[in-house]
């Protein structure tokens, strides 16, 4: 792992990292991804609503059920857990990613939403995105807004220049035409799965990157059958005679053989009737 990952998951030990400023549009639905440090794993996380963090109120816990427009999810493995809200309003702002901790002050981390009726400053194509293993990745980030433009997985590092890397994933940035820029990353790896975000200045869009190993395609063996032609002898490539019989030909020669049988019986059964009746008058 590179030093700066290391670093950044060292740092990050006692806290929350996730995206401090969003823009979003009202109406839609956005999801925020809450990294925590290895010792909350086992731990509550929820969402809480408000400005100051002394007054905010619950929204939804990974120990109970999601509620109305909010949903939790937390994944052990990567330690992130990430909050959705469906449905977007004026008044979703101000939020906290938190997480209990028994006998002690909760952790937490602020994030702003800035809710617009237009087109958010700063968005992308899809939230969620699926490849495969070795594929290459093209997201567009479109903007409104100016500043420094990046290209960052979350709680590990940025890319800042026209090129660079992140975790060992090649990744090179593009200005593209209409206030848009393009983050490409090659050959994808299972490792490159989790959750990134493009930022233009203050702003940052996370996107959700899931990478599946390559279907496996297994090659079955053909044999090559070759077909006769139904015809009573069949010469095969090496010049011999086959005993293969058209089954017509044979049904046709029984039969003819059947109708000689009984016509020989026939006669044979009209001549001794006919021997039998001169024989009576003979006798009288």
């Amino acid at each position: 792992m590179q030093t700066n990952a290391v670093f950044a998951l060292v740092a990050g030990i006692h806290s929350i990292t996730t995206v401090s400023e969003v823009s979003v549009k009202a109406g839609s639905s956005i999801s925020i991804p809450c990294l925590y440090g290895l010792q909350y794993i086992s731990h509550v996380k929820y969402l809480c609503k408000g400005f100051y963090w002394h007054s905010c109120s619950y929204i939804v816990k990974t120990n109970q059920q999601n509620s109305g427009r909010f949903s939790i999810s937390d994944d052990n493995t990567r330690r992130i857990f990430t909050v959705t809200i469906n449905d977007l309003a004026d008044e979703d702002t101000d939020y906290w990613c938190a997480v209990e901790i028994n006998g002690g002050a909760d952790v937490k981390e602020y994030f702003h939403l800035s809710v617009t009726g237009d087109t958010p400053h700063l968005y992308v194509d899809h939230q969620e995105i699926t490849r495969l293993n070795g594929d290459n990745l093209t997201i567009n980030c479109y903007y409104t807004n100016t500043g420094e433009t990046k290209w960052c997985r979350l709680g590990i590092s940025c890319v800042t220049r026209s090129s660079g890397s992140i975790d060992g994933t090649k990744v090179t940035i593009s200005e593209g035409a209409h206030s848009v820029f393009n983050v490409t990353m090659s050959g994808l790896r299972t490792e490159s799965s989790g959750w990134y975000w493009c930022a233009k200045g203050d702003l940052k869009m996370p996107v959700h990157v899931t990478v599946t190993e390559t279907p496996t395609t297994t090659t079955i063996g053909t044999r090559h059958l070759t077909t006769l032609s139904p015809t009573p002898n069949h010469i095969l490539e090496d010049g011999q005679q086959s005993a293969y019989t058209d089954p017509k030909s044979l049904i046709i020669s029984l039969s003819l053989l059947i109708s000689i049988v009984m016509v020989a019986l026939l006669i044979w059964f009209m001549l001794r009737r006919h021997s039998k009746s001169k024989s009576e008058v003979w006798s009288i």
